[in-house]
Order: C-alpha cells, then sequence, then structure tokens
C-alpha cells in the first residue's frame, strides 16, 4: 500500500488544495496512482475543484452557533444589466452542493441572454437561526420575483421559512418548493399551480403515491421520481391552460434534480420567460427561448470518476471495463481484492460536488480494493444496493459497504423504513458503515467545535442509520465555507478507508489465521474487580465465547477450560488473586517502542509527564496486563487513571489517557496485530474518553486509541445510551446481552414474621382476644424491622395496646404495614450473574413475563392481566392500587390475590413447553390455527383461564384475555432465542448483525432477543404522547405529596437528574416531567417529531409554574442535545411571560437572578446545565468508589465545577460554563428529584444516580442552609409511586443488600459476586456523602450479616479476599465519616481484620 495517501496523490495532480492535508510530507507517488489521477482529473475537467480550505482554528463568526457561514458567498450580481429586466431569486437548501451549480447558472444567463439578467441569493437553511442572517433573508425575499426551497425538513426552521415567505407569496411571481415539511410545500404557486391542500384532502398525486406504495413498497421520493418520469408527457397532450403550469413546475423539479449548471439555467430562464412580470412584458412579441430537455443521468446506476461512460446500468457492463481495464491501471488484482460497496448522493454526481466521493475512492484502490460505487434518484437505496451488489448468480460482490450519503438506506431524512432497510441488509450480510459529510457546518466551524457534530445531523444522520443497523459514524467531508463544495478532510477519509478495509479483512480472513483481542475492565482498579462488568458472569462468558471460537475453527491455543482457570491465567492466583500484586504481564514495551508506535504519545505529556510514569509501568516498561492464547488476547484494559487523585477529579473537563491506557491500544493494534478487539461488557473507559461529543476528530482520543481496529463491545441490553456512546465515538459494533430475569426480592426474618402474622390477623380479626395480642405482635415486628421510618402514625411501642383501639384503627395499622412488607417483597431484583450464550429458565422466563404481563399496552390494545382480574370482580385496577399504596387493608389483600393469579396464569402457559431440565425450548404455539382449533373442539378453557379461576376469580373474562396471552407467548419466544454467541461471531466473522433496540425488555420486549445491534431511538419521537401521560400522573403525585407535607404550598423550585438510557426506556418521561413542571407542552410537527414546545395556560394547568434546574448526564447530553434545545425554550418561554410572579416561579426566580448577575431575564432563566462536552459525570462516583476525597465540601466542589456548563438553545453550538448561574439557580431549589424507570438499575446498583445528586450541593448554596426535601419516582410497575429518597434507599437496601435471596444468589457466581455485594454497600455509602439519606441501621444490619456472621466472613474472604477487604475499609470509613454509628466492639473488630485481611493478600 501507497504511504502516501492516494485521495491527497490524485487531487494534488488536479491542481487542488481542496483536501485537508495533515502535516505529512509527500513520498514518491506510484506511476498507477498518477495515471488514475490524470483521468480522474479528466472527468473533472468541468468541476472547477480550486478551494483553498483555510485553517480551522482560526474561526470567527457567531459565537455559539454551529453554522457561522456567510450567505453573501452565494449571491450573484449582474455586473451589466444591458438594460434588460432583473430576475431577482432566493434559495433555501438544506446542503450546499447547489451552490456551484446555481451561481455558474445565473452567470451563464447574465453573459449570455438577450431577455433578462438574473440576482440570486442562496441560504443553507441552519444560517436562519442566526437573527441578523434571518433579517437580511427577509430582506431579500421582501423584493424577490422567485422564491426556491429544498429538503427544508427542520421544523423550527420550516416555520421561519413559512413565517417569511407566505405573506409575500401572492407579491411573488412564483415559488418553487421541492420535497419538504407539508406546511412549506403548500407555499408552491407557479402560475394556477398550487399545493394548498397537500396532506390535508385527497390528491390525484396522493392517490398515486399510495397506491405505487401498496403495489411496490416504493416509498414518497421513488412514487415522487416515477410521477416525473410520466407525467410531464402526459401533460404535453392535456391543454395548455390546464396543464401548462403543472408541467412547468414538474420540468422545474426535473431541472433541479438535474443539478448542474445546464439544468438550472434551463429552470431560471423557463421561469422567467412565463412567470416574472417585467421580463414577460419586455420579450412581448419576441420568440420566447426553447428550453432544451433536463439532462439527467439514469435513476440508479454504478458511477466511477474515471470511467469513460458516465455511469453504468448492470454491473456486468461495470466490471468488464473494471476489471479488464481499470484494475490493471491501478495495480489492483482483482481476483484476490476485497470489494467495498460505496453509496453516493446522486445530487453530488449531478452538480458535480464529488471531490469527497473521489477521494474515498482513490484511497481504497491505492490499498488495492475494487469498488462498486452506486446512487439512487431517490432516497431509496435498497433497490440500486440489490442491482449493483450481487452477481449473475445472485451471489454477494461486496465484502463491506459505506453509505457516504449519510442518510437511512430507505427513505433519506423525511421518512424511514428501519424495517425494510435491515431486511436488504442482512440478505447481502456484510458489515454496513455509514459514514458521514458535514452539510451544516464547514470543516472550520466542526474542527472548533467541542459538541461535534451538529445536533441536527446527529438526528437525521447517526441515529436514523443506526436503527438501520449502520455502524461507524466517521465524519469524512464537509463544506469548504466561501463556495460550498464538499471537500474530503484526508486523514478522516484515511482512517475510513482503513477501518472498511479491515472489517472487509474479517470477511475474507480463514478463521485460523485471525487474531482476537477479548479486552475485560477492572474498575474501580483493583485485582478484586478484574473482569467488571454490569451484571455479567465475565469469565464464565469468555469460556464460552472460547468454546465458540474453537468451534468455530480459531485458534485459541492451549486455553483453559474452565472459568477458574481462565480467571487464574490473568490475574495470577487461584486463591482470588493472593500473593500478588500486580496481574500476570503479557509484554513489557519499552518507552522508546512507546514513542515509536504512538503518534500521539507526546500529547498525554501534558497531564501525565513523560512516559512510562506511575500507572502500568515496572519504572522502566510499560507493561500489558493479559495472557495469549493461540491468536486469542484476553487483556485487561487500564482506568482511567485519576479515580484517587483529588485534584484531577475536580477538573471540569476530563483528563487525556494516561501512558499505560495509550499503550495497550498500541500494543493490541501494532505489536499483537489484532484482526479485531472484543471489549467484554458494560462497560470500559475507550468511549468515555476526552473528544467530541459525536463526529470524532483525529485529535479525539476515543479515535486516536481505536484507530483502525474493528471493534465489537458486548453491552447490556438495558443499556442503550451508553452502548450508543461506544457506537458513536469508538466505532464499536454492539453486541446486546440479557440481564439477568428480575424476580420478586421475598421476605425474610422478621418480615416473613411479619407476614405471617397478618395472615393470622386476617383470620382472627373479629376475634377480640387473639385478634388485639396478634396486632401487638405486628407492631412490635414492624419497630423490629424499623418499619416505623417508613409508616410515620405506627403506634409507639411504649404503653400500646390494640385492645384499646377499634377495630378500624387495628386494620388501619395492619394495612399499612401489609403494603410495606408487600412492596419489599414484590420489589424485582435481578438475580445473580448473566453468563453469555445461556438462555434463561423456564423459572426466570415465568419471572419476566409476569412482569410484562402487569402492563396495559394501550399501543397495541392490549390489557395487562391484573385489569382483566380486577374487572371480573367489577374493581379498577387502579383503584386497588391507589388504596393499597395507602394501606386500606383490603385493597392490600385484594392486590395479592391478583399478583398471585397472574403468576399461577403466566406459570400455567410457560409449563405448556418446559422440558424436563426445566428449561424452554421450543414454544408451544396457543395461538396458530392449530392450537386455536383443537382448543375450540375440546370446549375447554385455556390453562392460563384455569389457572386464574382456580387462585378464586371464577367470572375473568377468557376473550377479554386472549390478547395478553398471544403477545406472551410472542415474547416467550424471544425471551429463550439465543443469539449473543451468534452475535459475536457475525462481527468477528465479517457479517451483518441486525440491529435491535436497547432498553427494558419488560416495558419493550422487542429488546428481544438479545445478540443484535444495539441502537437508541429517533430522538425526536421523544417525548411520545403515553409517556407525556404517565409523566403527568407522576407530576401531579409528587407536588400533591410536596404540598400535603407543606400544608398546601407548592414547592418553586425542583432540582432534576436527567438520564440518556432511562428517557429512551420510557420515551421521555422524565423529560416529560420537567416541561410538565413549568406549564410547558411539548408538541409533534407534521411529520409527527417533536421539535415544538407551547406554553398551557395558567387556568388550565390550575397551580404555579414550578422552576426546574436539571441536570442532564453526559450520556443524555450526547444524545439528546434537541431534547435540552426544547427543554431550555421551553423553560424561556415560561420566563417571558407576562404572568403574575406568584404564579410563576420560573419568571420569579428569573427576574430576581438577573437582576442579582446584571443579565437578561432570558439568559438568567438557562436552566439545563451537564458536563462540558466530551466530559462526564461529577467525578463524585469515582472519588467514593475509590476513596480519592477529603471531605463533603470536595465532593460539592466537583458537582459544581464538572455540572456547571450551560445548554443555551440562542448558542446551541458550545455548552457554556456558567457558575455563577448554576449556584444561582440551585440556591433556590425546594426538592431534589429523580426517576427509578427499571427494576434492573436501581438506586444502590450503580454511582450514577448519587454521582449527580444535589443535596447536600443545594443545602449548602441556600441562604436558610436548610437540606432540600429530596424525592424519587418509581415507574418500575404498573402502579407509578412517589417516595422520598430516605424510604428508597430502605426499600433498596432490604430488597438487595440485606436480603438473602440477594446476596446468596451473588456468592453462588464466586469471585465476581462478592464484589457485587461490595459495590452496593459502597453505593449505599455514596447516598449518605451526597444526601443524608441512609438510615443507621441499615449498616448495623450489613455489619451483622457480613461481619457478625463469622462463616459468612471466611465465605467472602476466601472467594475474593481483595473486593472483602474494601468492604471493611467501606465500613471503617463510613463510621470515620460519620455516617455510621456503632459500637467500639464493632469498629476494634473491623480493624483487626482489615489487618488480617491485608497480611493475608501481601502473602504474609
Amino acid at each position: 500500500m501507497a504511504s502516501f495517501k492516494f485521495a491527497a496523490a490524485a487531487l494534488l495532480a488536479l491542481g487542488t488544495t481542496s483536501a485537508w492535508q495533515t502535516g505529512r510530507t509527500s513520498p514518491f507517488v506510484p506511476k498507477a496512482i498518477q495515471r488514475s489521477a490524470i483521468q480522474t482529473n479528466a472527468a473533472y475537467s468541468s468541476s472547477a475543484l480550486n478551494m483553498v480550505v483555510s485553517d480551522p482554528t482560526e474561526v470567527g463568526g457567531k459565537g455559539g452557533m454551529f453554522t457561522a457561514s456567510n450567505a453573501e458567498n452565494r449571491r450573484i450580481v449582474p455586473e451589466d444589466k444591458r438594460g434588460r429586466p432583473t430576475m431577482k431569486i432566493v434559495y433555501v437548501v438544506l446542503e450546499s452542493q447547489y451552490q456551484s451549480s446555481m451561481t455558474a447558472a445565473a452567470k451563464r444567463i447574465n453573459a449570455g441572454s438577450e431577455n433578462m439578467s438574473v440576482e440570486v441569493v442562496g441560504y443553507l437553511l441552519e444560517e436562519l437561526r442566526d437573527d441578523a442572517t434571518f433579517e437580511q433573508f427577509k430582506t431579500d425575499v421582501g423584493d424577490a420575483n422567485v422564491f426556491i426551497g429544498s429538503l427544508i425538513f427542520v421544523q423550527e426552521l420550516a416555520e421561519k421559512v413559512t413565517e417569511v415567505v407566505a405573506p409575500l407569496r401572492d407579491q411573488l411571481d412564483a415559488v418553487l418548493v421541492f420535497p419538504s415539511m407539508p406546511e412549506v410545500m403548500r407555499l408552491n404557486k407557479v402560475g394556477s399551480f398550487t399545493m394548498k391542500n397537500l396532506g390535508q384532502s385527497k390528491s390525484v398525486v396522493a392517490d398515486f403515491m399510495k397506491k405505487k406504495k401498496q403495489e411496490d413498497g416504493s416509498s414518497f421520493e421513488e412514487g415522487m421520481l416515477k410521477l416525473l418520469r410520466t407525467l410531464p408527457k402526459v401533460l404535453k397532450f392535456l391543454p395548455s391552460d390546464k396543464a401548462g403550469d403543472a408541467r412547468t413546475f414538474m420540468m422545474s423539479f426535473q431541472y433541479w434534480l438535474g443539478g448542474s449548471p445546464q439544468n438550472l439555467e434551463s429552470l431560471l430562464l423557463m421561469v422567467g420567460q412565463d412567470y416574472v412580470g417585467p421580463i414577460k412584458e419586455s420579450m412581448q412579441g419576441k420568440k420566447k427561448v426553447v428550453m432544451e430537455e433536463p439532462v439527467l443521468l439514469p435513476d440508479k446506476a454504478i458511477w466511477h470518476p474515471v470511467a469513460p461512460d458516465i455511469v453504468f446500468e448492470d454491473n456486468e457492463a461495470y466490471f468488464k471495463w473494471y476489471n479488464n481495464e481499470h484494475c490493471p491501471d491501478a495495480g489492483i488484482d482483482p481476483k484476490t481484492a476485497p470489494t467495498v460497496g460505496i453509496i453516493l448522493q446522486k445530487s453530488h454526481i449531478n452538480t458535480k460536488d464529488d471531490t469527497h466521493y473521489v477521494s474515498l475512492i482513490a484511497e481504497l484502490e491505492s490499498r488495492g480494493s475494487r469498488v462498486v460505487p452506486i446512487y439512487s434518484g431517490g432516497l431509496d437505496f435498497s433497490g440500486p444496493l440489490a442491482d449493483y451488489f450481487y452477481d449473475a448468480s445472485g451471489q454477494t460482490i461486496v465484502d463491506t459497504v459505506v453509505n457516504l450519503t449519510g442518510f437511512a438506506l430507505v427513505g433519506g431524512p423525511a421518512s424511514q423504513d428501519h424495517k425494510k432497510a435491515a431486511k436488504v441488509l442482512k440478505k447481502l450480510n456484510v458489515p454496513y458503515m455509514c459514514a458521514v459529510p458535514l452539510v451544516f457546518q464547514s470543516f472550520e466551524e466542526w474542527q472548533a467545535s467541542e459538541l461535534g457534530l451538529h445536533p441536527i445531523q446527529v438526528a437525521l444522520q447517526v441515529s436514523l442509520p443506526e436503527i438501520d443497523g449502520a455502524i461507524e459514524p466517521i465524519i469524512y467531508a464537509g463544506r469548504e465555507a466561501a463556495t460550498g463544495r464538499s471537500v474530503p478532510l484526508a486523514d478522516r477519509v484515511n482512517l475510513l478507508a482503513d477501518r472498511a478495509l479491515k472489517w472487509s479483512n474479517l470477511r475474507m480472513k480463514e478463521n485460523k489465521e485471525k487474531k482476537i483481542a477479548i479486552t475485560i475492565f477492572s474498575f474501580p482498579p483493583d485485582k478484586g474487580n478484574v473482569g467488571t462488568a454490569a451484571y455479567l458472569d465475565v469469565f464464565d462468558s469468555i469460556k464460552a465465547v472460547l468454546k465458540q471460537l474453537k468451534t468455530e475453527g480459531y485458534d485459541i491455543g492451549e486455553a483453559p477450560s474452565t472459568k477458574e482457570a481462565i480467571m487464574e491465567s490473568v490475574l495470577n492466583d487461584p486463591e482470588a488473586r493472593i500473593n500478588s500484586p500486580e496481574l500476570n504481564i503479557a509484554y513489557r514495551m519499552s518507552t522508546e517502542e512507546y514513542y515509536d508506535k504512538t503518534p500521539y504519545a507526546k500529547d498525554l505529556e501534558e497531564n501525565w509527564g513523560p512516559a512510562p510514569g506511575n500507572l502500568n509501568s515496572d519504572g522502566q516498561n510499560l507493561v500489558i496486563y493479559g495472557k495469549q492464547f493461540g491468536n486469542v488476547f484476553i487483556g485487561v484494559q487500564p482506568s482511567f487513571g485519576y479515580e484517587g487523585d483529588p485534584m484531577r477529579l475536580l477538573f471540569a473537563k476530563s483528563a487525556s489517557p494516561h501512558h499505560g491506557f495509550a499503550a495497550y491500544y498500541t500494543f493490541l493494534e501494532k505489536i499483537f496485530n489484532a484482526d479485531a478487539v472484543l471489549h467484554f461488557g458494560t462497560h470500559g473507559s475507550l468511549e468515555f474518553m476526552p473528544g467530541k461529543q459525536v463526529g470524532m476528530s483525529g485529535q479525539c482520543y476515543p479515535d486516536r486509541l481505536i484507530n483502525s481496529l474493528p471493534s465489537a463491545y458486548l453491552y447490556a441490553a438495558n443499556n442503550p445510551s451508553e452502548a450508543t456512546i461506544a457506537k458513536r465515538r469508538s466505532y464499536s459494533a454492539t453486541v446486546s446481552y440479557l440481564t439477568p430475569p428480575a424476580e420478586n426480592a421475598g421476605l425474610y426474618k422478621g418480615l416473613k414474621e411479619l407476614k405471617e402474622l397478618i395472615s393470622s390477623y386476617q383470620g382472627l380479626r373479629g376475634n377480640q382476644a387473639r385478634g388485639p395480642a396478634i396486632v401487638n405482635s405486628i407492631v412490635s415486628t414492624a419497630w423490629t424491622c424499623n418499619l416505623d421510618k417508613d409508616i410515620p402514625d405506627l403506634p409507639k411501642l411504649e404503653g400500646y395496646d390494640a385492645k384499646n383501639d377499634t377495630e378500624e384503627r387495628r386494620d388501619d395499622i395492619t394495612g399499612k404495614v401489609y403494603s410495606q412488607i408487600m412492596q419489599i417483597e414484590s420489589r424485582l431484583l435481578p438475580c445473580g450473574l448473566h453468563t453469555v450464550g445461556v438462555p434463561p429458565s423456564a423459572e426466570e422466563a415465568i419471572a419476566t413475563l409476569v412482569n410484562i404481563a402487569q402492563l396495559d399496552r394501550p399501543d397495541d390494545k392490549i390489557e395487562g392481566i391484573p385489569r382483566v382480574v380486577a374487572a371480573s370482580i367489577s374493581r379498577d385496577i387502579n383503584e386497588i392500587y391507589r388504596g393499597n399504596n395507602q394501606g386500606v387493608l383490603v385493597d392490600v389483600e385484594m392486590n395479592e390475590r391478583i399478583v398471585v393469579a397472574s403468576r399461577a396464569a403466566v406459570r400455567a402457559l410457560v409449563s405448556q413447553s418446559t422440558d424436563s431440565n426445566g428449561r424452554v425450548k421450543e414454544v408451544k404455539n396457543f395461538f396458530d390455527e392449530v392450537g386455536g382449533l383443537f382448543g375450540n373442539i375440546m370446549g375447554s378453557k385455556k390453562p392460563w383461564t384455569q389457572a386464574i379461576i382456580d387462585a378464586g376469580f371464577p367470572d375473568v373474562d377468557e376473550a377479554r384475555l386472549a390478547p395478553v396471552f398471544e403477545y406472551l407467548e410472542f415474547v416467550l419466544k424471544q425471551v429463550v432465542a439465543d443469539n449473543e454467541l451468534g452475535g459475536i461471531m457475525e462481527l468477528l466473522n465479517g457479517q451483518f448483525l441486525m440491529p435491535a433496540p436497547g432498553g427494558d425488555p419488560i416495558r419493550n420486549p422487542d429488546v428481544l432477543p438479545t445478540g443484535r445491534n444495539m441502537h437508541a431511538l429517533d430522538p425526536s419521537s421523544i417525548p411520545t404522547q403515553a409517556a407525556v401521560e404517565v409523566a403527568e400522573d407522576v407530576v401531579r403525585k409528587l407536588l400533591e405529596k410536596l404540598s400535603d407535607d407543606n400544608d398546601g404550598i407548592y414547592p418553586e423550585s425542583i432540582a432534576f437528574t436527567l438520564w440518556g438510557t432511562d428517557n429512551i426506556k420510557t420515551y421521555g418521561e422524565s423529560l416529560a416531567q420537567v416541561l410538565a413542571l413549568a406549564g410547558v407542552r411539548p408538541v409533534a410537527d407534521s411529520l409527527g417529531r417533536v421539535n415544538k414546545v407551547e406554553l398551557i395556560p395558567l387556568e388550565e394547568l390550575g397551580r404555579p409554574r414550578i422552576d426546574v434546574v436539571v441536570s442532564c448526564s453526559g450520556v443524555f447530553r450526547d444524545l439528546f442535545i434537541n431534547q435540552m434545545n426544547l427543554m431550555d425554550r421551553g423553560i424561556k418561554m415560561a420566563a417571558e411571560a407576562d404572568e403574575p410572579l406568584d404564579q410563576n416561579f420560573v419568571r420569579k426566580h428569573a427576574v430576581a437572578q438577573a437582576e442579582e448577575l446584571k443579565i437578561s431575564i432570558r439568559e438568567a432563566a438557562c436552566r439545563v446545565f451537564s458536563n462540558s462536552a466530551g466530559s462526564y459525570s461529577a467525578n463524585v462516583g469515582l472519588a467514593i468508589e475509590n476513596g480519592g476525597w477529603e471531605d463533603e465540601a470536595q465532593l460539592q466542589e466537583q458537582f459544581l465545577t464538572r455540572k456547571g456548563f450551560a445548554f443555551n438553545a440562542d448558542k446551541p453550538g458550545m455548552m457554556e460554563q456558567q457558575a455563577d448561574l448554576f449556584k444561582s439557580a440551585l440556591k433556590t431549589v425546594d426538592v431534589t428529584f429523580q426517576n427509578l424507570d427499571s427494576s434492573e438499575i436501581s438506586i444502590t446498583d450503580v454511582s450514577h444516580y448519587y454521582d449527580s445528586d444535589p443535596t447536600k450541593v443545594v443545602m449548602g448554596l441556600r441562604d436558610d442552609k436548610k437540606k432540600p426535601m429530596s424525592m424519587m419516582a418509581d415507574t418500575t410497575t404498573a402502579n407509578a409511586q412517589v417516595r422520598s429518597l430516605s424510604e428508597t434507599v430502605r426499600l433498596d437496601a432490604r430488597t438487595k443488600l440485606l436480603n438473602p435471596k440477594f446476596y446468596e444468589g451473588m456468592l453462588s457466581t464466586g469471585y465476581e459476586g462478592v464484589r457485587e455485594i461490595q459495590k452496593r454497600l459502597r453505593n449505599t455509602m455514596g447516598w449518605s456523602a451526597t444526601a443524608g439519606e441512609v438510615d443507621n441501621f441499615v449498616f448495623e444490619d450489613a455489619n451483622s450479616v457480613f461481619i457478625d456472621d463469622a462463616e459468612m466472613q471466611q465465605r467472602l474472604l476466601d472467594t475474593n479476599p481483595n473486593a472483602f477487604r474494601d468492604m471493611v475499609t467501606t465500613f471503617l470509613e463510613a463510621n470515620g465519616r460519620g455516617y455510621w454509628e456503632t459500637s467500639d466492639e464493632n469498629i476494634e473488630r473491623l480493624q483487626e481484620l482489615y489487618a488480617e485481611v491485608e497480611d493475608r493478600i501481601e502473602g504474609v
């Protein structure tokens, strides 16, 4: 492969500097490349490729805007009118490729037309966000003759265009709008031709489109193209007064699609002479110019820049030329070369704006690869893909596909058909990459932006292709600011070519030759934590993967066959790594080798000094931890490196990776020579390294580290948000894995005894002797179990005797205790850890299905089992839930009966398909024709109906149960389907892995089966209407609870935390809660996308607007920046509303802050905050997990420093540090609030929740130093509840940390299980540090379970001594920091125990 990159060679041969150079010298250019470059030059002789790109670091312009380009670069004014009338045209386009053609067309007319001169000015859609540009646009349209618009698909900008053009429509001579939002399309006016009724009533065009879609599944665009090809011909034969104007519009569209200067010249001349008044008058008596027919390329074809023919309409002709003529000249061997299919946008070929395409084609060919570049006239590429990427026998020709349009495969930016796309791509079955050209930014703007890619582009050209199954959104081209032409970015094009061929290599190379690097994580960094991954048994899963690799012919050498032996080989010691402070060292890298092979190593010195440093180092060399077996390397990814450093944790922006981290990836790529890396489990640090948010540059650390290595990443199915970060920032294809099924927590010890007492009371409540005695026992046991904290009116132990109480009061006490223990018993907790490739057992499947069955799914017309069962006794389930939550004894009883009946019914369904080993291999069909017919003949009840009848509900309606059980049968098939090992192997074998949504399988069973390439959702689809309704219900419950606890007074301000994963799982419920509190309503546009907001009138709201201070996680910021825009606009709308201050707390506080900070009310109303771009978390979790903190003041300072970057919809291109505004907003907060939406991840499972909790931060900032109330909404079940944080911590401790079912389940997995238990203890202490909401009994009871019990103590010590040492440390730290008061004896025992464990680990 030529070291000098082919693209640069080709472009330099053309005498152009349009490709970005990265300071590399230019060695000898081989003759084949020179020949190709000369041929390329000939192909581009008509393309003015003489652009100069300025230094991207010298960016001026509009601060904070993504697009700082200038419409004046697109203004053409006739130099000499020569007495001719002038037509002024204003055009607005999504992309800039029409700029050069429109400029050339105008100049040709001004030079050559006898009848008219033209003034042309063009605007990029995104430029209209800038106030000054928008005013100039208004002025230009005000004196224009013709307006042209195309691809106006951004709602708020479509509204701006309509706002300007609609009032002037009648005075304009013509308005031409090509595919855009319906409200913009309705502006069309060509003589008598209009589209005023578009989307509002039936039309011939609409009927035609609908019919075409039904006939062949074609999209709107495909239908439009077919209509275009036939309609002008038909219209020729109709009377001109009726059809002439319609024909003109259709011809205009054809000219526009043609895109060349000649076509656009014809378009302008035709419209001018037929519709522009002054020109029509001056031409009276003159002969009109007869327009040439549109010069159009075929709608789909293969295009190659140096081909003698412009395009090839079949691949046989293409390969005849390509293999026989072009490949020999280019030095490509067509017999052995990999083949890359490339998808192009036709408009760039039409307008000869194709340098970026040539660049990649040239790069690939310089590496010895063949290319098949195809295009489509519409936005559905499935047809051309099927036509050109297979040979005559139906065999796939290509090894990888790279989509250079950046759009979804079917439907582009307007409407997508993801299922069709995935089906087409799976049939092709090769890796599918979707690279992104910058549309709304020049290179300069992108390079200077910390956020990176423009949010609109992220939504259209990253999120949507991911739903098709696309990987690797690499930026490869952008606009040159002055000319608007597309130019390649050389280093990005190089990377794209390298990565495309590495994926092709996985498809072509024999398995036995491939080298695979399995990368595991250690977090927090400690020997007891090697193999960290959420809910995954890492080493057991690696065992399964190694076995599968061997089965498929990979060389795994003498790899051990047991989990324990694999652990020992990596960790070096079977006794949970005793006697060895270090892991197994696989390689020692000298500093010379490191600097030689790591191009960016010098850049790391700013943060870490010269290599080797003291991390992953022996003092002289950098060390790589892991173990090689044949062609498989199992390596340990180093940690961030700053976990225990209080100073680094305080930095507002995250530090670069340390030398050891960089050395690890250098080793994988350049020394071990991996063909692919498999990142093992949720999650490592690679994807969270500093760099742009989306759209990496060569300076971003995730990009530098992974470089050209294909990455497969095993990610928990319930964490789509962080999986999406891994996809976008570290170019990883994800493989989802199942989290352990959630089971009911059950009861134990005193809680179990309480339930038995309540059961006795139910039978004897009328007995005046026994009944009161049982209630006395219930009260006493409730106090023993610390339930007094959850039941404020639980009678005091001293002096209480139930026989002196009324029966109603005894029922009330029993009902409230019953309600509490039922909350604990029915709480869902994932049990144990998941092993890759092991589907759940029948019992585990039942646990999952019971949870799925409780939810109503109105969109699918499915009622949950509880609703149908409740209806059979003429009760509404919501009423029962309400009574249950209030502790009404009869409703608590009924709720439990319904839960038992539901469980029995689901068990009846699953047992029909359970084999003798207790597993479900094949699901018996009850709802197919045969199953249904058999049941009808027998006349018997379905087994699930009978189970509900047997549970005491004889009148349940079987027909009403049918939809939910048909759904459950389908879901059961998905639950037991297993493709996790298959999914990993598909990626390692260079195949296409089917896409699937990530999220909570209980809320969205489409997450199943796992083992697919996980994606998030279309960000413009949230919040959904269903999410808004749930959110309004939660807000109502929250405000009712708060006002009830505060004498009817509403809180004025609530601090809110928003998470990426939660909003994906719930389709935006917590986002909708923020809007609802402020009295703002999200509004969908005409395409169903949510990107507008409106104020709810105070009369309708019925309460004051509550101020909100929103802290968004870094992941939410990356995925939902458009929704941050939505919130910011809504809150500012509320702040600027002219309403009484006692009814609008948003305005009340913004007015006060504006005065205090000497800024405008609008600026003071910034309420949406997050980290700086490329940084994540407040580092509070890191500090607590690693003990790297002095005191709470440090944690609070970290929160304020790292989370104080404001999002401002008026400056959407940046996250601006606004520490004073952040503090000023937080000091007014009365309540802190978070959401729990999933049973799988609760508040002590991960550090994220307390990391972003501002409770003590607010207390420190408030003038009165009063601690705000801390609340949690729990929407993990159909019975959504709002609890205090302390209630939630108690509930979590009782169901997990202190629950034998949980900790025994974890211990059964061995080494990893001890770590999971310790993690929950440490996270519990985290809540003490940030909120002070952990009761003393939680630590006391945990100490009793894990330390007082000598047998338990020994089990923990033997299984994972490092993790046990951390547990002892956590107890001592909790006491030392004042979070746990206990006896001196306990502390002395812990101190002795610490010394013992330390000695044992050190081998003393």
